[in-house]
């Protein structure tokens, strides 16, 4: 009860919280496969996309989101999405 929102909202907490845990090698792993389907057709062509995927494989976030910024900002603006929405 002392928890902020009382008791039902901290037992949410922990379901949810819970819940992410439970899917959550499943879900990186979809969500690695999405991104890199996404970007094998939307980027496959530009510079350094060899390099973007051995990034997300890596799991090397900041080096991933430096090469998709270089790309056209439709393309980045997109590719960002699917990583925050995946990933994050």
């Amino acid at each position: 009860s002392g928890q902020p929102g009382g008791a039902s909202a901290a037992l949410r907490r922990l379901v949810e919280e819970a819940r992410r845990d439970a899917a959550g090698p499943d879900r990186i792993r979809e969500g690695r496969q999405a991104l890199y389907n996404a970007m094998s057709v939307l980027a496959g062509d530009l510079a350094d996309f060899e390099d973007a995927t051995r990034a997300l494989f890596a799991d090397d976030a900041e080096r991933l989101t430096s090469i998709i910024n270089r790309w056209p900002s439709d393309v980045s603006s997109y590719l960002g999405r699917l990583k925050q929405a995946y990933l994050s």
